[in-house]
Formats: C-alpha cells, structure tokens, sequence
C-alpha cells in the first residue's frame, strides 16, 4: 500500500512547490512588463546579499565573491529583434554592394 502512495505524495510535493514558485513569481511581479521586472530585479539586488551574509554567519562558511554584473533588461529588451530588423533593412544596400564587387573582381580576371 505504501509503494502507491509514495508516487502520489512525490507529485503532490512537486506540483505544490511549482505552484508556490510560480505564485510568488506572479506576485512579486516577475511576470509582467520589462518595468515592472526591472524593479523586482532591483529589489532583489538589494535583499540577497545581506540574507546571504546571514546565512553565512548562521553556518559558519564563507562563499566566493560575486562578480558584479550591470545588465539592465529594459535596455536589452528585444534587442534581437532590433538586430535583425536592422540587418533586413540594410540588407538590399549590402546586396548591391556585394554584387558589384563581385562584378568588378570578374571585370578584372577578364582584363
């Protein structure tokens, strides 16, 4: 009885703590707009360190330093899309150019 039990008690705690993940997510509002989640992100920058420091103290160990990293997410918002529309707008001016170099390197073989 107990070996059917155990699957079932195995998904419950695995939808449960998804569940809490994602609630928390969705509160802290992690799951809206790039604002919105730069400000999380900002707020989370400045409660993780001193609960780690915390933690540390608490068990006595010592983590490596953490590399300080400026990314923005407002600023890289859809910057592949940018890229890329930026490349198939200058993209028939590239093809033209190509196309006459091309034409010019044949015209000097020919010589």
């Amino acid at each position: 009885m107990a070996a059917k039990i155990l699957p079932v008690v195995k998904f419950a705690t695995k939808v449960t703590i998804a569940g809490g993940a994602f609630y928390v997510a969705y509160d802290t509002g992690l799951l809206g707009g790039s604002e919105e989640g730069s400000v999380v992100l900002g707020r989370a920058k400045a409660a993780v360190p001193p609960a780690v420091d915390e933690w540390m103290k608490y068990f006595g160990f010592e983590l490596p330093a953490v590399p300080k990293i400026e990314f923005s997410p407002v600023s890289m918002w859809n910057s592949g899309v940018q890229t890329s529309i930026h490349a198939l707008s200058v993209a028939p001016t590239r093809v033209c150019d190509y196309t006459n170099q091309g034409v010019q390197y044949l015209k000097d073989l020919v010589k």
